[in-house]
């Protein structure tokens, strides 16, 4: 079995975020040349180098890095093409010569500079520019309708200042507010990026080998690059404070923390994988409940389907996909139950869904346990108007501070709610409105995947409980 074994952090980046434009047109050459002489393309299993600026390979011709994993088509783009061949049309694009030297990735790269305050590891605002081609979902409809739909971090008015003020393109061209978008259309957004904190713990090692890096994944830090979040991420994290390039093997929720398995080769992923979708391959996680679970063990295969993507809630309905998690209470302390749960499947929020259906909510869940969200039955069995529940939820983090059972007591010894919200403060300089750090209940939950093995392979690894699954835990 598997111990824990710390890792000391070491410091990232000292460039400042903010000064982009200033880099140096000979340093950017030569990074720039560096990173071309080292982008390995793999067609037809013959290695080819490429060092035009520009993407030349037509969409369908796959390329792959060092480590065998396929390199999207817009991340060559960001390092290949200067942010005046992607901005093309933008606003002062054309006029700013660092803008015909400097890279999107040089930019991007420039951002990874991290400050510990409060507890909480924060990135400095930086700039920005979001790259990606046409999804199908997204074809022969409305740019400003993909951006409200798809994007909740900035509201409708932002979107459409974003694209008359020229910072939209779609193939290099300006985008209007009637603008539609095409199969095979390359959108770019720039943006004055401003990342949410997240909680300043290390990430600790619990095995590693040539392919493959357990790791024990602190609560609160989303797993790789998503919505608003990028540095503060754990394979930026690996990769700025550790010198580790890996990508994750399954997936972990934002708020979850515990075992979790790294790949440092597209094949060790592609394996590893395989092997985690395998019913053989036991996974135990330990949550602490609201009330007093059944001393019996409860089986619970209701279907779980995403309700709203974009604020991420999952419910239980019979159309949803097929999904089974096991129950077994560890202990009870008056108020809440620690419960074992071993998922058969592996559905977004499956545990969590699971457990609020049964009547039992992990205790500080700002999504399932929140009364004001789903009123006082707190959706046992499914209750309450997807509609209604869709409204009150997209309050959260947004107008007020998110709320659960465990968090409301909280709020009643401190006498002050602390939790993200927007704080009527707007950034000098791009406008977008701001929010106030997450607080407790936005960055912890007490879901925790403490082991994962196979008996039929004979491999296990397993992390320590934490303080909160300890039986004398008191909220």
């Amino acid at each position: 079995m598997a111990t824990l074994s710390a890792v000391l952090l070491v410091s990232a980046t000292e460039q400042d975020p903010c000064t982009a434009a200033t880099t140096t047109i000979a340093q950017a050459k030569t990074d720039r040349r560096n990173r071309e002489a080292h982008v390995s393309l793999n067609t037809d299993e013959i290695q080819q180098q490429d060092v035009s600026p520009r993407p030349s390979f037509p969409s369908h011709v796959r390329r792959y890095d060092s480590g065998g994993f396929r390199v999207r088509r817009q991340i060559l783009d960001s390092r290949q093409s200067t942010l005046a061949d992607i901005l093309g049309e933008t606003t002062g694009a054309a006029e700013n010569d660092s803008f015909k030297i400097v890279t999107i990735h040089d930019e991007v790269a420039q951002g990874a500079k991290y400050m510990v305050a409060d507890g909480l590891r924060k990135v400095p605002p930086y700039y920005f520019t979001y790259l990606t081609y046409c999804k199908e979902r997204w074809r022969d409809r409305n740019i400003l309708d993909i951006f409200v739909t798809e994007f909740r971090d900035r509201d409708e008015e932002y979107y459409k200042h974003a694209l008359a003020s020229g910072l939209v393109t779609i193939n290099s061209k300006l985008a209007g507010l009637d603008t539609i978008v095409r199969n095979g259309d390359r959108i770019s957004h720039r943006i004055h990026r401003h990342e949410p904190p997240v909680p300043a713990k290390s990430i600790e090692i619990v095995f590693q080998d040539e392919d493959i890096i357990a790791i024990d994944k602190p609560s609160g830090i989303p797993v790789h690059p998503t919505g608003r979040y990028r540095f503060n991420t754990v394979t930026e994290i690996m990769k700025h404070e550790l010198g580790l390039y890996v990508h994750p093997c399954h997936r972990l929720d934002r708020l979850t923390s515990g075992i979790m398995f790294m790949a440092r080769t597209a094949k060790a992923a592609q394996l590893m994988g395989a092997r985690l979708r395998e019913r053989t391959v036991l996974k135990e996680y330990v949550a602490r409940v609201v009330g007093e679970f059944p001393v019996q063990e409860v089986s619970c295969d209701m279907p779980v389907v995403t309700v709203h993507p974009k604020l991420g809630l999952n419910r239980v309905k019979l159309d949803g996909k097929p999904a089974t998690t096991i129950f077994t209470r560890l202990s009870y302390n008056g108020k809440t139950s620690v419960v074992r749960c071993r998922p058969l499947t592996g559905r977004t929020h499956q545990i969590r869904v699971h457990l609020q259906y049964l009547g039992h909510p992990i205790a500080n869940d700002p999504i399932y346990a929140n009364r004001r969200v789903f009123g006082p039955d707190l959706g046992k069995g499914g209750s309450g108007d997807d509609d209604d529940i869709v409204v009150r939820l997209a309050r959260m983090g947004k107008y007020e501070e998110a709320q659960s059972v465990a968090y409301e007591e909280i709020i009643q010894h401190s006498k002050k709610a602390q939790g993200e919200k927007l704080s009527g403060e707007k950034c000098e300089i791009c406008d977008t409105e701001l929010y106030s750090d997450p607080g407790l209940n936005d960055l912890e939950l007490w879901l925790h995947a403490q082991k994962y093995g196979s008996k039929i392979e004979g491999w296990e690894y397993q992390t320590n409980l934490p303080d909160w699954a300890q039986q004398n835990f008191g909220m």
